[in-house]
C-alpha cells in the first residue's frame, strides 16, 4: 500500500513515521530543502510541543473545531505526546502553564526526533506539489521540482492514499503557502474563510512612545458582537499595535467579529475601591508633588504619558488641586483603558491560519475525506485553531495519530 503525504511539518513527520510502522509504503513530498521547516521557528526556536494539561482543559484552549477534535485528542493525549518524545530519546521539560519543551530549548532536537522516527519513509524535498488527480490507478501526483534554479513539472508515482498535510498560509517563508487548499479545493472540499490567528493586533492610538514597552499582570478585556472576553497575563506594545501572550490569544477570539471594543485593566489584582483608597494614600503623602509622579508610581513612565493623554488629565498638575472627578477618571481608566481596535496583522504574520477545510466534509476518527475515498487531511489545514501554549502542535500530532491508527 502506497500512501503520498504532502508536507513534512509536523503532522507529515508523525503520520509518516506511524504507517511506515503499520507496513505501509510512505513518501512525503515537501517543497522545501529540507524537513520541519516551520517548527525550526516554532516557539521562538524553542519548540513548545505540547501542554501537558488535562484533555478536558485542553478542549477549553481550543478555540475553533473542539468537537470534532474529541476523538483524536482522547486516543492521544498530551501526556501520550511526551511519552512519544521521550522513547525517541528527546529528554523534556515542563515550564510554567503547563508547557512542554525539550530540555535543550532546541527545537532542532525536535525535527531530529520526528526524522528518526520517520526512519523508513522515503523523503521527496524541493517537490512541491502542482495537482493530485484521482485516477483508476489510484492518485497520480503533479510535483514542481526545483533542479538545479530550474522549475519543472513531473509526474511523481501514484499512490493509492493520500494526504494532505501541507500546514496553513502563515510564515510563508517556510513554505506555508496555503497550496494545501487550493489542492483541496481540487477535490471539491470547502475552504472556510481564512483569517489571522495567534497574531498581533492594530491599534488606531499613536503608541510611538509606547514601542516595545512590556506589561506584566494585566487584563486585556474585548467586547467581542456583544459577548466578552478577558485575558489576564502579559503583553506588549509594537509601533502599531499590541503583541504578547494575551493580545495572540485574544486575536483567535476576535479575528470573525464585526465589531470589538478593546480596553486595558492596568490593576486586575484591585478593586476599585481599593484604588481609590491606594489613590487616596498616594495624594495625601504627595500634596505638592504633579500629577505625573503619581502615575509613575502606578505605571511605566512611558505608560503614564500615554495614559494621561487618553484620559485629559494634565501631568503638570500638582496633586492638592486634582479633582475628586479627576480622580474617578484615573481610577476608571486604570480599570478598563480604552483602545481603539483597527483590525489585525496580516494573516502572515500569524502564528496559525484560522479557518481551513470544513470539518463537516471529514471523518473526525479517520480524518479521511467524506468526499473522497483514500483521500485524507489532518493538522493545520483543516479548520481548527487553538491558543498558545503547546496546544496546536498537540493538535497536529493527535490528528495524526488518530489518521494512522485508523487508516
Amino acid at each position: 500500500m502506497k500512501v503520498a503525504i504532502i508536507g513534512a511539518g509536523a503532522s507529515g513527520l508523525m503520520l509518516g513515521g506511524l504507517l511506515t510502522q503499520k507496513g505501509y509504503d510512505v513518501t512525503i513530498f515537501d517543497g522545501n530543502e529540507k524537513a520541519g521547516k516551520k517548527l525550526y521557528i516554532t516557539g521562538k526556536g524553542r519548540c513548545n510541543i505540547t501542554n501537558l494539561c488535562d484533555v478536558s482543559d485542553f478542549l477549553n484552549n481550543v478555540v475553533r473545531g473542539e468537537k470534532f477534535l474529541r476523538s483524536a485528542i482522547y486516543s492521544f493525549s498530551p501526556q501520550d505526546t511526551v511519552n512519544f518524545f521521550e522513547n525517541l530519546g528527546l529528554k523534556t521539560k515542563v515550564e510554567r502553564g503547563n508547557r512542554v519543551f525539550p530540555l535543550s530549548d532546541k527545537s532542532s532536537d525536535v525535527i531530529k526526533a520526528l526524522l528518526k522516527h520517520c526512519k523508513d519513509v522515503k523523503f521527496e524535498y524541493n517537490s512541491k506539489v502542482e495537482k493530485i488527480v484521482k485516477t483508476e490507478k489510484g492518485f497520480e501526483i503533479i510535483l514542481k521540482k526545483v533542479e538545479n534554479k530550474k522549475e519543472k513539472n513531473v509526474l511523481a508515482d501514484y499512490a493509492d492514499k493520500v494526504v494532505i498535510a501541507t500546514g496553513g498560509e502563515s510564515y510563508k517563508a517556510t513554505g506555508s503557502d496555503g497550496s494545501g487548499y487550493i489542492l483541496a479545493k481540487s477535490f471539491g472540499h470547502t475552504i472556510e474563510k481564512l483569517v489571522p490567528a495567534l497574531c498581533p493586533i492594530k491599534l488606531k492610538e499613536d503608541l510611538k512612545e509606547l514601542e516595545g514597552l512590556s506589561l506584566k499582570n494585566v487584563s486585556l478585556k474585548a467586547d467581542i458582537d456583544g459577548k466578552k472576553k478577558e485575558l489576564f497575563g502579559e503583553m506588549l506594545f509594537t509601533d502599531i499595535g499590541i503583541s504578547g501572550p494575551i493580545a495572540l490569544s485574544m486575536s483567535s477570539f476576535i479575528n470573525r467579529a464585526g465589531d470589538v471594543k478593546l480596553s486595558l485593566d492596568l490593576k486586575p489584582a484591585l478593586t476599585e475601591e481599593q484604588l481609590e483608597k491606594r489613590l487616596l494614600r498616594d495624594f495625601d503623602g504627595n500634596k505638592n508633588k504633579n500629577l505625573s509622579y503619581i502615575l509613575k508610581g502606578l505605571m511605566p513612565n512611558s505608560l503614564s504619558m500615554f495614559f494621561a493623554k487618553k484620559c485629559g488629565l494634565n501631568l503638570e498638575k500638582k496633586v492638592h488641586d486634582i479633582l475628586k472627578e479627576e480622580r474617578k477618571i484615573i481610577i476608571d481608566n486604570l480599570k478598563s483603558l480604552s483602545l481603539s481596535y483597527n483590525g489585525l496583522y496580516p494573516i502572515d504574520a500569524g502564528i496559525i491560519t484560522s479557518g481551513g477545510v470544513n470539518l463537516k466534509e471529514v471523518n473526525p476518527k479517520t480524518f479521511e475525506s467524506k468526499l473522497v475515498k483514500d483521500l485524507y487531511f489532518v493538522g493545520e489545514i483543516l479548520d481548527i485553531d487553538a491558543l498558545t501554549g503547546g496546544f496546536n502542535l498537540q493538535i497536529a500530532f493527535a490528528t495524526s495519530y488518530s489518521c494512522a491508527k485508523n487508516m
